[in-house]
């Protein structure tokens, strides 16, 4: 599962509890592998991480406070910060050395003889995907499978490139729905000690 934790719009100390939020979970959670963070222009700060977990940690999903007086504002009444964790949706995993099924046939059309007494036309079917493709362009069974092959390549790669776009829209959308309040957790102090989980 893919987690991000994010400051949204919040100031230094959301991205100060954005990067100890991370050092927090990767002690309870030793299996966690970090995919990306952004570093906040405050020294110690990340205005979002993204990492990836194999077990579920679904229940992290909402808001996360920290109360904690300001380590850059000592002066500053507020002490209460919150942040976002969401969910990501995994891209789709399109393999492109999956079983592809393959199928002859007779294409007719131009080509004379050759084309009604050989199976010259190609149809290949991704079986994981059921995405299908043909070629009959070509005199040959050879030709024609290759052409197939590279317009079902294409046919993936764009799949592949359309499943990335979509998983990075949805975390820019995360960055923007921190909601203050109701939180799933309450971290306390500068040392970020767990005080309950809601």
């Amino acid at each position: 599962m893919i987690i991000q934790i994010s400051s949204g719009q919040g100031p230094a100390e959301c991205e100060l509890a954005v990067y100890k939020l991370f050092q927090s979970l990767k002690k309870e959670y030793p299996d966690i592998e970090l995919l990306s963070s952004h570093e906040s222009r405050n020294q110690g700060g990340l205005t979002s991480v993204l990492f990836f977990a194999e077990c579920d940690l679904s229940d992290l999903e909402g808001s996360v406070q920290w109360i904690c007086k300001s380590p850059y504002r000592p002066h500053h009444k507020r002490k209460n910060w919150f942040v976002d964790v969401s969910v990501i949706p995994e891209r789709e995993n399109i393999c492109k050395e999956q079983e592809i099924r393959f199928e002859r046939f007779y294409s007719g059309g131009k080509g004379g003889q050759n084309v009604n007494k050989v199976e010259t036309g190609v149809r290949l079917i991704h079986i994981p995907t059921g995405i299908t493709v043909t070629s009959t362009s070509e005199r040959s069974q050879y030709a024609n499978k290759k052409d197939a092959l590279n317009k079902l390549s294409a046919i993936l790669e764009q799949r592949e490139l359309n499943e990335k776009k979509k998983q990075v829209n949805s975390a820019w959308r995360e960055h923007t729905k921190i909601v203050r309040g109701n939180p799933v957790r309450v971290y306390e102090g500068m040392d970020f000690r767990l005080k309950k989980i809601l």
